[in-house]
Formats: C-alpha cells, sequence, structure tokens
C-alpha cells in the first residue's frame, strides 16, 4: 500500500494556475503538465497527429510535418464541433500518457505527492474517471481574467471572450472543486494559500 497523492489542480484560462503549480513545484510536488502533454501527443509520428490529419487534412500540417497550431486553432475556436472532436482525439491521448506518469512517479517514490497540472480538467471528464486524492481549482472572476488576457497577451476582448467561453464555466469547475484557491488578490496573497494547502497536503 501506497500514500502517493494525486492532486488534480485546474482554472480557467488566466485564472493564475500557473502561479499556484510553480509554487506547489517549489514545495516538492511532482508536476504532470496537462499542457506539456498536449503537445507532446501531435508531435510528428503520434497517432494523434495521424488523426488530426484524417480528420481536417493535410492543411494542418506546416511544411516540416508538424502541426499548424494557428490553422487548427482556428479552426475549433470558432467551431463547438470541431473543438469536441479535436478533444475526442487528443484528451484520451494526453490521459494515457499522464497514467504513465503518475505510475513512474509513484514508483520512484510512493510517499511523493503529484499534482496535475489540468486546464481541461472537467472538458475532459469523460475520458477517465474523474477521481483524484483531492480537487483543486483557481478561481478568478471572469471580467479579472479577460483584463488580463487583454493586458498581458495582447488580445482584443473578443478574442478574450471566445477563449474563455471555450473552456468550462466556472460554475462547471466550482462543482468538482474539493479546495478553491480565490486569485482575487496579489500574487503574494496566492502564494500564501498554496503554502497552507501544502501544510495540510504534506501534513
Amino acid at each position: 500500500m501506497t500514500s502517493v497523492q494525486i492532486i488534480a489542480l485546474t482554472g480557467g484560462i488566466a485564472s493564475g494556475k500557473s502561479t499556484v503549480s510553480a509554487r506547489l513545484a517549489e514545495h516538492g510536488a511532482v508536476i504532470v503538465d496537462a499542457d506539456r502533454l498536449a503537445r507532446e501527443v501531435v508531435e510528428p509520428g503520434q497517432p494523434a497527429l495521424a488523426q488530426i490529419v484524417a480528420e481536417w487534412g493535410e492543411g494542418m500540417l506546416l511544411a516540416d510535418g508538424t502541426v499548424n497550431r494557428p490553422a487548427l486553432g482556428a479552426l475549433v475556436f470558432g467551431d463547438k464541433t470541431a473543438l469536441l472532436r479535436l478533444n475526442g482525439i487528443t484528451h484520451p491521448a494526453v490521459w494515457a500518457r499522464a497514467k504513465q506518469l503518475f505510475a513512474e512517479a509513484e514508483a520512484a517514490n510512493p510517499a511523493a505527492i503529484v499534482v496535475y497540472d489540468v486546464p481541461l480538467l472537467v472538458e475532459a471528464s469523460g475520458d477517465r474517471p474523474l477521481r483524484f486524492d483531492r480537487v483543486v481549482v483557481v478561481n478568478t472572476s471572469r471580467d479579472e481574467r479577460i483584463r488580463r488576457l487583454i493586458t498581458d497577451r495582447g488580445m482584443t476582448e473578443a478574442e478574450a471572450k471566445a477563449r474563455i467561453g471555450a473552456q468550462a464555466s466556472d460554475d462547471q469547475r466550482l462543482a468538482v472543486a474539493d479546495v478553491v484557491l480565490d486569485n482575487g488578490g496579489s500574487k503574494e496573497d496566492l502564494r500564501a494559500a498554496v503554502d497552507e494547502l501544502w501544510a495540510t497536503i504534506a501534513g
């Protein structure tokens, strides 16, 4: 019997989830980054990339055989059916790889605390049981996230709203939360809340 803990960490775009993940890593958590895995599973030679090309054609590839992210993004962010289809291709592949990394972390240290940093936890829940030791949601108001996307990432208001609209709602994320970290204040406040969470988890 092992004591490895797997914590799911999620939050909408521009919620501050990356700050939380980085702080947990500083405390010694093993981070499994779903965004990084999502890039890995569409690398040349991967089955998911072949499925994308089969679905939407060679226009989804650049000349070097890598995925044409701008073309794919333009396709799915304006078409919910296409987005669902893409998620149906990539989410199972990401989850399969994540499970491998969970097992590797446990083999290396049975007492490890593993954080699955996953923006689309709710959206991908059909691909695996929604069972973790804890689900931590970083919650920030929609208006504040729109402001951050415009200010920090150079998006237009329409682009920011579209990106937020393509994700699960705040209510949907909060419905699966065991712990909610409010990020309506400063980064220092958020990091202090993470420190308190870590003391609870590691204790």
